[in-house]
């Protein structure tokens, strides 16, 4: 079966994401799904993205598409950058060196959010930011008119006490102090940006081992 690395959410956390893949040097011929929510909140998101572009040319990568990259290109759509900048935002405009309405980021920067997707799947596991509809199959879910608001933003899955699903989720979006570990479902959000009890940390998962290795955070 082919090994897969999935990488949490980030947050503007570039040092401990550097640390992170620093520490997964021994799979750097493995595919890299990162389960997105790269920018806000953290010190340094133009950082972070920088480094997964020079990443990328390095190890195979798929970057998945976070509710925060989805606030982000909601606002460069709209010119309303207020509701964005609200949850987070602010940081990741910092970062850039925003300084007034004309702002616009880098080409290569813009091109990379809106590359992102909304999940990635292999015949045994899926990938998404959020989740998956926890009354649905995988397959029925995709379907779903809303479908791409619960990838990006929901949470019902995680009280289900069962689900239909086809395959094992990996997810992030809900920060933990500990990876979630269920039936079909593992959360990889160890809230690598908070200060939180139990926090702080980037985790990666190896799959299919099911292998977690975490960082603390550098850059709080």
């Amino acid at each position: 079966m082919e090994r897969i690395v999935a990488i949490g959410d980030i947050h503007g956390c570039v040092k401990t994401l550097q640390a992170l893949i620093d520490k997964l040097s021994g799979y750097k011929n493995d595919l890299h799904v990162f389960v997105g929510d790269y920018v806000d909140r953290g010190p340094d998101s133009r950082g972070v993205v920088d480094f997964l572009l020079g990443l990328r040319e390095e190890r195979e990568c798929i970057f998945l598409r976070g509710n925060h990259e989805q606030m982000l290109l909601d606002a460069v759509d709209s010119g309303d950058f207020n509701s964005w900048i609200l949850n987070g935002g602010k940081e990741t405009l910092n970062s850039y060196g925003y300084k007034d309405d004309s702002f616009t980021f880098p080409d290569d920067h813009l091109l990379f959010y809106k590359r992102t997707t909304l999940f990635y799947e292999t015949k045994d596991f899926f990938f998404v930011h959020a989740g998956a509809p926890p009354h649905l199959t995988l397959r029925e879910g995709k379907q779903l008119p809303d479908a791409e608001d619960y990838f990006l933003w929901g949470r019902d899955h995680l009280n289900a006490l069962e689900t239909p699903w086809e395959k094992t989720v990996i997810f992030g979006h809900t920060p933990r102090s500990f990876p979630i570990r269920k039936p079909s479902m593992i959360g990889i959000d160890t809230g690598c940006v908070y200060n939180t009890v139990g926090q702080g940390k980037l985790t990666a998962v190896v799959l299919p081992d099911k292998k977690f290795i975490e960082q603390k955070s550098l850059d709080r």
